[in-house]
């Protein structure tokens, strides 16, 4: 079974889709800064709490209160020795317990001891200016529970509130209960926690490890939630300016990536199927590396579409080529089985035979010939003309004019360079040459080689398919048509080149070949 694999278009959109949700993902630190501020208010009423309990405290102590007009002794008193005794917040949003509202004041079981009384009502003012300045609600309680001081609850006793009872037991506590608001909260509002509780802390007075009272405080916890909401026509444009980018990052990989490699992808299909139009270049590239890489797959597909004609072209040639003499050569045997001749015409017959058969050993030697020209690799190796020609030696009687260093190291095996020096030459003898001139320059990295013959030369008309294979004029004197496919075959595997130069006089061929190290 073909595995499953995402397409880029899918991974790419999934990977926009997280890009677009990723601000939500603030939400959770938005939690965590919710919280934050539940416990900063937490701190923030213990160390008011402790500043009026402190005052509170004194003033008991002016007015000389009796023990036995205070409460109880407290279940856990500071350790005498230890000079701090902070109060740690511990309010957590993610797992305390939010309460419901706090209940209302109920009628005390005892009066309310005068002197306490008065005490409260000297430090209401202090209530009401701490908070107006702090916006924390107050509730001064005596031993017993009752609201001696702050809001309307004065003389009802909260001794049944939770936090309170183990307040008047000397044990500090603090709760989230639910939030009572008169207004209708913004819809906003809905995706916060925090917004919906309020803090509460029931603070101990402890005078002589004694209960004196309790600092009852409470304040809804501040938040992030009404600012956002009150710039929430801001939020709105810094979401569609999110999504705007987003949509503008998606439109940039689909023009510059995906647009491009789905472009390639049918081009490929289209070529699988023998399109030549589907060789052309893409319409749009996006990147640069994309523009090699595309430019780079067409032109391999084109190579290959070229030498896939080239070899059809290759076996044509070489099907007419052998049909030729095996046709004459079938005719002829078929003659010589079936008629009666003389001797005369049946010695014209074997002969005829004999040649073409000549004829198609010639055309295979060459064929193998020019199969290893081709497949041949190029190898470290080095030689020069001088050394050649002398291996070679006279050459059909050619005379073999040498013009310039002849010592220069090529990059070519004595045999290869000898090779192509030999077909040239045999090129040059069979059109009727009889000198032949080597001239020879170099640059920093290329030795040049402009051969030259006083033959018949090479008409106009004939000089664009020389190159080409089984191309000749010769065919009747038992010409292939390949010496010049070899040797460029040679050249080229050896990082050579070799080019018709047009004259005015005989033929003029330019070779090119790396200048050995």
């Amino acid at each position: 079974m073909k595995k499953w694999r995402p397409s880029l278009r899918s991974i790419i959109f999934v990977m926009l889709l997280i890009v677009l949700l990723l601000p939500l993902a603030g939400l959770f630190f938005f939690r965590i800064y919710e919280n934050q501020l539940v416990r900063q208010t937490e701190s923030e009423l213990i160390a008011q709490s402790a500043v009026i309990g402190s005052v509170y405290a004194g003033e008991v102590r002016k007015a000389a209160i009796s023990v036995a007009a205070l409460g109880p002794i407290a279940l856990v008193s500071p350790t005498s020795n230890v000079r701090y005794h902070p109060i740690e917040a511990t309010l957590d949003l993610t797992s305390s317990v939010i309460g419901p509202r706090r209940p209302d004041g109920i009628k005390p079981v005892q009066p309310v001891d005068p002197q306490l009384l008065a005490i409260g009502q000297s430090l209401s003012g202090i209530l009401i200016q701490t908070q107006d300045v702090t916006l924390a609600g107050f509730r001064l309680l005596d031993p017993q529970g009752v609201v001696i001081a702050g809001g309307n609850e004065i003389g009802l006793s909260l001794a049944h509130v939770d936090e309170v009872a183990m307040a008047l037991k000397g044990s500090f506590r603090s709760a989230l209960r639910q939030r009572v608001s008169d207004e209708p909260p913004p819809p906003i509002y809905s995706i916060s926690r925090g917004t919906k509780v309020r803090v509460f802390t029931a603070f101990p007075v402890l005078i002589d490890g004694h209960v004196a009272g309790v600092i009852y405080a409470s304040r809804t916890p501040s938040n992030i939630v009404k600012q956002l909401y009150a710039e929430r026509k801001k939020l709105a444009l810094a979401a569609l300016s999110i999504l705007a980018g987003t949509l503008l990052l998606g439109f940039l990989v689909s023009r510059t990536l995906t647009g491009p490699i789905s472009e390639l992808t049918d081009r490929t299909r289209r070529i699988i199927a023998g399109d030549r139009e589907a060789l052309h270049p893409l319409n749009h590239h996006g990147s640069r590396e994309m523009a090699e890489l595309s430019q780079g797959f067409l032109t391999m597909a084109q190579n290959l579409r070229d030498r896939s004609d080239e070899v059809s072209t290759f076996a044509t040639h070489v099907s007419h080529e052998l049909k030729s003499p095996l046709t004459a050569i079938q005719g002829a045997a078929e003659l010589l089985r079936d008629s009666e001749m003389s001797e005369a015409q049946r010695k014209k017959f074997l002969n005829n035979i004999i040649g073409d058969t000549s004829r198609l050993n010639l055309l295979v030697r060459r064929l193998l010939d020019l199969a290893r020209a081709s497949s041949i690799k190029a190898q470290v190796s080095r030689s020069t003309l001088a050394q050649t020609l002398a291996d070679i030696g006279d050459h059909r009687g050619l005379e073999i004019i040498v013009l310039g260093g002849d010592e220069l190291p090529v990059a070519i095996s004595a045999q290869n360079l000898g090779a192509v020096l030999t077909n040239l030459l045999e090129n040059a003898a069979n059109h009727s040459a009889s000198r032949v001139t080597i001239e020879i320059e170099h640059d920093a990295t290329d030795v040049h080689l402009s051969i030259i013959d006083n033959g018949t030369g090479i008409s106009r008309g004939n000089a664009p398919k020389i190159f080409d294979p089984f191309f000749t004029t010769r065919r009747d004197d038992g010409g292939t048509g390949m010496g010049l496919g070899i040797v460029k075959a040679l050249l080229e595997a050896h990082g050579g080149t070799i080019s018709f130069v047009p004259s005015d006089s005989g033929t003029k061929f330019l070779l090119t070949l790396p200048l050995a190290g």
